[in-house]
C-alpha cells in the first residue's frame, strides 16, 4: 500500500500533479485510486487499510449502486414468493423513496453518516410510521447486496427510528374498539345471511379481513364448533397462506356463530373455491366491497357514527374487539384468557406483540390492597 506523487504536463504546456493510492484489497485485487490532495489520499488510505484489516472493503471500481442493489433485493423477494401487495409495497418504496435519494451512490461509498442523513431526510418530509418503513427497506437492500457479495458490510444496520411508544395512542374502548351494545346494535341492524353472518363471525372470532374473504365451508367444523384458519385471500384476491405460522389456527365458536353459519350455507352462493363470504358468482369478495355493502351500512342503520356522520369503525375494529372480549374479565362479560391463549385465538406471531397491541387491556392486580393483608396477617393476633 503506497501513496505516491504524480506529476505531467499537458498539450499546453501546463504542469499538472494528482495524488496515487495504490493498494491490494483481502482478496489480493490490485485498485489505484487518484486525488488532488496528498490529505486526501492519506485518509483514503488510512480508510482502506482498516477496511482490509476488517475484511469489509469493497473497492468503488468494482461497487454496485444502490439502484441496482434495489432490483437485485426485489427479484430475491420475488423469488422468495412472497405476496404481490408486499412486493408492490416494496418496489413503491425503493422508486419513490430510496432510488430518488441515494440511488447513483455506489455502495462502497455510502456510510453511516450518509444513512443517517438519510433517515433525518425521511422523517423531514413524510410521517414517522412511513419512514421507518422506507428505513427497513434500505436495510434489507443492503442486507441482500451483502449476502450477494456486492457490499461487505450493511452500514445501516445500526441507524434506526424510534416508534416514540409515548405518542402513541393506546387503543380505547369507544373509539378504536366497539362497545359490546355498539356490536350488537350493528349485528342486529346487518341484513340477515351474509352481512349478519359475517359481521357476527368477525366480531366473535376475530379474523382478519383477509382471512375472512378466503374462509371455506370445508374450515369450519360445526360439529367440534371449530374454524380453522388455512388461508387467506390477498387485496389482489389470491389465495395463500395465512400471515405467519402463527396465523394458522383453530378458533372456537360459539352456538350463536354455528347457527348463523348454518342458515347462511343454505343460501351462499357457490363456487370452485367453496367460500364461506364470496361474492354474488362464488368468487373472493374484495375489501372494500364489504365495507361498502355490509358494514358501513349496518353502522349507519345502527346510528354509529362519528360527529361527522360517518361510520364509526373500519373492519379491523371487529378484531380489536374480540381481543378485548378475550382479555376481559367474566364479571364484565369476558372470557378472561391467559395471554397466550389470547395470542394463540388472534393468531400473533409472538406474545409480544400481543401485550404491545392489548396490553393495557388486561385486568391488573391490586397489589397495595394485597400487602396490607399479608401484614395484618403477620400482626394479627
Amino acid at each position: 500500500m503506497s501513496v505516491r506523487k504524480r506529476v505531467w504536463t499537458t498539450r499546453t504546456g501546463e504542469t499538472k500533479e494528482a495524488w496515487i493510492v495504490d493498494y491490494f484489497d483481502q482478496h489480493r485485487q490490485r485498485h489505484i485510486k487518484t486525488f488532488e490532495r496528498k490529505k486526501e489520499a492519506d485518509a483514503h488510505l488510512a480508510a482502506v487499510k482498516h477496511e482490509i484489516g476488517e475484511g469489509i472493503h469493497t473497492a468503488i471500481s468494482k461497487s454496485i449502486t444502490v439502484a441496482k442493489a434495489a432490483d437485485d433485493w426485489i427479484a430475491y423477494v420475488e423469488g422468495e414468493g412472497r405476496e404481490r401487495s408486499t412486493i408492490e409495497a416494496y418496489r413503491r418504496e425503493a422508486s419513490q423513496h430510496i432510488v430518488p435519494r441515494l440511488g447513483q451512490v455506489k455502495l462502497a461509498q455510502l456510510t453511516s453518516p450518509r444513512v443517517n442523513a438519510f433517515r433525518d431526510d425521511l422523517l423531514k418530509s413524510m410521517s414517522r410510521a412511513m419512514a421507518k418503513k422506507v428505513l427497513f427497506s434500505l436495510k434489507a437492500i443492503l442486507k441482500d447486496a451483502k449476502r450477494r457479495g456486492n457490499v461487505a458490510q450493511n452500514v445501516a444496520s445500526d441507524v434506526s427510528i424510534s416508534t416514540q411508544g409515548r405518542l402513541k395512542l393506546k387503543l380505547e374502548v369507544g373509539r378504536d374498539i366497539p362497545t359490546r351494545e355498539e356490536v350488537r346494535r350493528m349485528i342486529d341492524a346487518a341484513p340477515p345471511g351474509r352481512a349478519r353472518a359475517l359481521l357476527l363471525t368477525a366480531a366473535l372470532t376475530g379474523m382478519r379481513a383477509s382471512e375472512l374473504r378466503g374462509l371455506r365451508w370445508s374450515d369450519v367444523d360445526f360439529g367440534k364448533q371449530l374454524i380453522h384458519v388455512r388461508q387467506r385471500a390477498d387485496r389482489y384476491h389470491k389465495i395463500g397462506n395465512p400471515k405467519s405460522s402463527a396465523g394458522r389456527r383453530d378458533i372456537p365458536i360459539e352456538d350463536m356463530v354455528v347457527n348463523t353459519l348454518r342458515k347462511w350455507k343454505l343460501q351462499c352462493p357457490k363456487g370452485e373455491q367453496n367460500l364461506v363470504f364470496p361474492t354474488g358468482v362464488g368468487t373472493v369478495e374484495s375489501l372494500p366491497n364489504i365495507w361498502a355493502r355490509i358494514l358501513e351500512p349496518a353502522q349507519i342503520a345502527a346510528g354509529i357514527m362519528t360527529k361527522g356522520k360517518a361510520a364509526k369503525y373500519g373492519m379491523h375494529s371487529l378484531r380489536h374487539f374480540y381481543a378485548s372480549w378475550c382479555i376481559n374479565r367474566k364479571a364484565d362479560g369476558g372470557l378472561e384468557l391467559p395471554p397466550k391463549t389470547v395470542q394463540t385465538r388472534l393468531g400473533h406471531s409472538s406474545i409480544v406483540m400481543t401485550f404491545d397491541r392489548y396490553g393495557h387491556l388486561f385486568p391488573t392486580r391490586d397489589d397495595g390492597k394485597e400487602m396490607a393483608a399479608a401484614v395484618r396477617a403477620i400482626f394479627a393476633t
